[in-house]
């Protein structure tokens, strides 16, 4: 009997201590064994040594984790019943999907018990304090123009950062063997669902169209504004949409039928750089939404195939 009792006062002990411990974390789920202390766009985490149930919010991480080889257990989209891009092949098959960007689903999130939260200031900070509770979170600040910077953060808090200062290392190194000229002015478009977009130089596809050495057309460079990212194209003004070469692509069914009706229009017909053959319609997961190492490749390829002198 006595032994007993003491099995059980110990183990009441053990109970109060483990509550205790569980409270003093301020609220943030700490991350087991061995830790390493990232710094980013909140603060500084402590984050497993080695991840293995990563979940991400947002579509550059999900080109992050394919990149360096490794698949997140869940996932948001871009918007509801949208497919995980096809660029990255069948690794992301078995990936559970976790609300949108601008809505992740924190109850389908805990679920999947991670062990490791990546996503975005820009665009989820308001969650911050619930996701930190759910899991350590890792939070990139800025979208587009930060791009390469973020795909080093998100290499380092899943332990890979050699691995991602390499592969960043030989996407600079091929956009710069691509050997574009300044001279040939590479103009993007995108159809929306709302007004036509043209993309400027601090866009994710700007920037790579800027490594490979390419030039843009005047009014793509958005001097009158400071939002870089993209300007507006209205049917009036299409022919800011003219370049030595076109490359345009359309986000959503919506923006697809959009694409048809002013592509069959005279006023697209008529730009320069549609007559001579060298308009291109592209994937818009690789130029717009990819926002990673994989997708600038693949923006690559076109550039080479098309755009190259």
């Amino acid at each position: 009997m006595t032994i007993r009792m003491a099995k059980a006062a110990a183990a009441a002990v053990l109970s109060i201590v483990t509550v205790a411990s569980c409270g003093a974390s301020g609220g943030d789920q700490a991350a087991e064994g061995p830790t390493r202390t990232i710094k980013h766009a909140m603060g500084e985490t402590k984050v497993p040594e080695s991840p293995k149930r990563v979940v991400v919010l947002d579509t550059d991480k999900l080109d992050s984790l394919a990149t360096l080889g490794f698949t997140p257990v869940g996932a948001t989209q871009a918007s509801a019943n949208q497919t995980w891009p096809k660029y990255l092949g069948p690794a992301l098959d078995s990936v559970k999907v976790v609300g949108t960007i601008q809505e992740p689903n924190l109850e389908a999130i805990t679920a999947l018990k991670p062990d490791l939260i990546l996503g975005s200031k820009f665009r989820q900070e308001p969650l911050y304090a619930k996701l930190s509770q759910i899991a350590p979170t890792v939070f990139t600040d800025k979208v587009g123009i930060t791009w390469k910077e973020n795909f080093l953060l998100d290499a380092d808090a899943l332990g890979k950062k050699a691995q991602g200062e390499k592969l960043l290392a030989d996407y600079q190194a091929r956009a710069q063997a691509l050997g574009g000229s300044k001279d040939v002015k590479v103009s993007i478009v995108r159809f929306m669902p709302g007004p036509i977009r043209m993309y400027g130089p601090e866009s994710f596809s700007g920037i790579v169209v800027g490594d490979a050495g390419f030039g843009r057309p005047a009014p793509q460079m958005l001097p009158d504004v400071e939002d870089k990212r993209f300007g507006e194209l209205s049917q009036e003004n299409l022919a800011q949409a003219d370049g030595d070469v076109l490359f345009y692509t359309a986000f959503g069914d919506q923006a697809v039928q959009t694409q048809a009706s002013v592509v069959a229009g005279p006023l697209w017909k008529n730009l320069p750089v549609v007559k001579d053959g060298k308009a291109h319609n592209v994937n818009d997961e690789t130029w717009m939404t990819g926002i990673g190492i994989t997708a600038a490749g693949k923006i690559l390829d076109d550039l080479e195939k098309y755009a190259k002198p």
